[in-house]
């Protein structure tokens, strides 16, 4: 690797620290409203912001042109950074050892919603809302942030860096400048964390408590400020509201953006969405029939947690009002299927995303239709548009790496003793950026019982997840490294 390219890499990542370290600062404030002690906190805030300062001063000079390679690493390495920035006030404040801290913030900022803290609501203020704000900054990913807010680089760096964050099987951008969309994509973000957590407030909430779990449901994060997660609040009026910004948040963010930038609703007429609506809507009533002729609940009861616990796991938020393994195992199954699904692309949800299974099964479709007639001359259409053969094999390749990433937690974790049910929705539920699995990891768990070096492992799971495997797996590719 060529000093420019290092020079590229750290002016970004030094971009990036000084911005962490600003949107930290507002967890101080919380701290100083709520008469907490936020000198240790406020003294490695200012390190973080000097440290980053300084680099950026020394490159200040020096001219960014970001390629493809760039961009993934350093993507890659600003997820580890963010683990450690986030992972040293949880140790400061709450006695975590350096890899709960560091599995706790990656759980944040990956928004998967695994958590090894059993007594939530004994923690300091300051640190819940921290949580609450690396989902938050996670949800959209911050890479986004940093391309929307510094122009500092040029549009084929740019582009890289939003090539290696950005989720899907395609990337788009609606503003002729990639920087604009990243600016619009967060004003969108913003306003639909004000109007939850007005509307949680409203609701019944503290204003704290509202804006917390504003921040975990836009992000489809997952944390909560209370230990029994939104069952704490025993309110139907909570739960809809929040299924409602889950369900919305698990949406391709672009067609929010159409709709206020242009008025237009054809973001929304895409087969993803018609298929995601389709399958939230068919596992709830699944879900909440067997809530009614199982455990004889009202149908209202049973429909205002089958369709919460259903939007919970298909988003990938993770937030949960009854223990659904209680439920039975026709139930669990119902789960898992959600749990397989994920969001749209584009959206802060985690998972598969639906877009790839309608590649995948269209795919097969075709390969039949080529095999009962080999002359016929057929394509793979999506919302009328023709699906290149390059998407196709992404799409393949990335169900591929989802299995072997999972196969090859689930065996670490069954090879360390755990059982079968605990392993496979385990690591289904880190690399799926889900949260809460089955058995040991169930809704009524959280993952304090994980070794250190588990937890380093499912962190690390967590990251691959998140930045959709490519990103990630392509540091072990010989040819990344070539030229660089």
């Amino acid at each position: 690797m060529d000093i420019h390219a290092l020079k590229n890499i750290f002016k970004f990542v030094s971009v990036i620290g000084m911005a962490l370290s600003l949107f930290f600062l507002t967890a101080i404030v919380t701290g100083w409203i709520y008469d907490e002690d936020m000198t240790k906190f406020l003294y490695f805030d200012l390190s973080l912001f000097f440290l980053n300062a300084s680099v950026f001063s020394l490159l200040r000079k020096h001219t960014m042109k970001l390629s493809i390679k760039g961009g993934i690493l350093s993507v890659n390495l600003i997820w580890i950074l963010l683990g450690v920035a986030g992972a040293v006030p949880l140790m400061l404040y709450t006695g975590l050892s350096p890899s709960d801290a560091f599995f706790e913030s990656i759980s944040g900022f990956t928004t998967t919603g695994a958590t090894v803290f059993s007594d939530i609501e004994s923690l300091p203020k300051s640190i819940l809302y921290l949580r609450s704000l690396m989902h938050w900054l996670g949800g959209m990913g911050i890479i986004v942030l940093g391309v929307g807010l510094f122009s500092l680089i040029n549009p084929s760096g740019s582009m890289a860096l939003f090539k290696a964050e950005s989720t899907g099987i395609k990337m788009e951008k609606i503003t002729p400048k990639v920087k604009d969309t990243a600016l619009r994509l967060w004003g969108i973000y913003l306003l639909f964390t004000v109007i939850d957590m007005i509307a949680l407030w409203y609701a019944g909430m503290t204003p704290f408590d509202a804006l917390n779990h504003a921040f975990s449901t836009i992000s489809t994060g997952g944390f909560s400020t209370k230990n029994a997660s939104l069952g704490y609040y025993d309110s139907s009026w909570i739960i809809w509201i929040t299924t409602f910004f889950m369900i919305i948040s698990g949406i391709n963010f672009l067609a929010h953006l159409k709709l206020f930038s242009t008025g237009r609703l054809d973001g929304y007429k895409r087969e993803e969405v018609l298929w995601y609506l389709i399958i939230f809507i068919v596992l709830s009533l699944i879900l909440g029939s067997i809530d009614v002729f199982v455990d004889y609940d009202s149908t209202f009861h049973a429909l205002t947690h089958s369709f919460f616990t259903v939007a919970s796991v298909l988003t990938t938020t993770g937030f949960a009002t009854l223990d659904y393994e209680t439920w039975g195992h026709i139930a669990i199954s119902v789960i898992f299927v959600a749990m397989l699904v994920g969001g749209n692309a584009g959206s802060t949800a985690g998972g598969v995303k639906v877009i790839r299974y309608i590649v995948l099964f269209k795919n097969i479709v075709l390969q039949f239709t080529k095999t009962l007639h080999p002359n016929a001359v057929v394509g793979l259409f999506i919302d009328g548009q023709k699906i290149s053969s390059q998407i196709i094999s992404s799409t393949t390749g990335f169900i591929f790496l989802f299995v072997l990433t999972n196969l090859l937690v689930s065996l670490y974790l069954f090879a360390r003793g755990f059982d079968a049910m605990t392993a496979v929705s385990t690591a289904l539920a880190t690399v799926g950026n889900i949260g809460p699995g089955f058995a040991l990891t169930g809704p009524a768990h959280n993952y304090a019982f994980f070794s250190s070096a588990d937890k380093i492992i499912l962190s690390i799971a967590m990251i691959i997840g998140r930045l959709e495997f490519y990103t990630v797996f392509l540091l072990f590719s010989r040819s990344f490294w070539k030229k660089f």
